[in-house]
């Protein structure tokens, strides 16, 4: 596990409170070699994935895969937006992210759907980056057109694509993105932490 933080990562994150580097140093790079993934590879993250907690145990979560030279692949890969094309293509696999929106056990609608399957991307991002691999959450995609071709019924919800891949150079990317190509930050805990009532800054 991991204890200490990279270069690129201490230089560019602080905390207020400290907190587990696992989690600090867990952010989403673009740059991947094109070197395949393999089936365990992946399974291993989606087996992470489907332990997050949801409500009544429902597990809304469902994944579809396809990996880069398959069949399945194309399908997945032309509903990205051209941005995400131009480094999502030497990705080792893609992963489209879909939530229940009804409970299999009353046939009810299903409020915490979507926040359930975000769990469960947190936990496939983690197990990702422990297992030092890139995980890239995207909604850069087209999500009715990802629901026609994977043929999502009408009571599950496309929540997110996640490109999956081994580590690549920033200079090999184009030139337009390598400038995105570093951790990011986040808002002052003062701006999103609220005691008892919500307060707008």
């Amino acid at each position: 596990m991991e204890t200490s933080l990279p270069p690129e990562v201490a230089e560019n994150r602080k905390t207020e409170y400290p907190i587990h580097p696992l989690i600090l140093g867990r952010w989403s790079p673009r740059s991947m070699t094109g070197e395949p993934i393999s089936e365990q590879d992946l399974m291993t993250l989606l087996e992470a994935a489907h332990w997050a907690p949801s409500s009544y145990n429902a597990q809304p979560w469902r994944f579809i895969y396809a990996f880069r030279e398959t069949p399945e692949w194309d399908p997945l890969f032309s509903t990205l937006v051209p941005f995400n094309q131009e480094w999502a293509a030497k990705a080792g696999a893609l992963v489209l992210v879909l939530s229940h929106k009804i409970f299999e056990h009353n046939q009810k609608p299903s409020i915490t759907h979507s926040f359930d399957a975000g769990a469960a991307w947190a936990y496939l991002a983690l197990q990702g980056h422990v297992n030092g691999l890139v995980i890239h959450g995207m909604q850069g995609f087209d999500y009715e057109k990802a629901q026609e071709l994977c043929k999502v019924p009408e009571d599950y919800q496309v929540e997110c694509m996640v490109a999956v891949g081994k580590r690549g150079k920033k200079e090999d990317l184009p030139a337009s993105i390598q400038e995105k190509e570093t951790p990011s930050t986040r808002k002052p805990l003062s701006e999103v932490v609220m005691k008892g009532s919500f307060k707008q800054n």
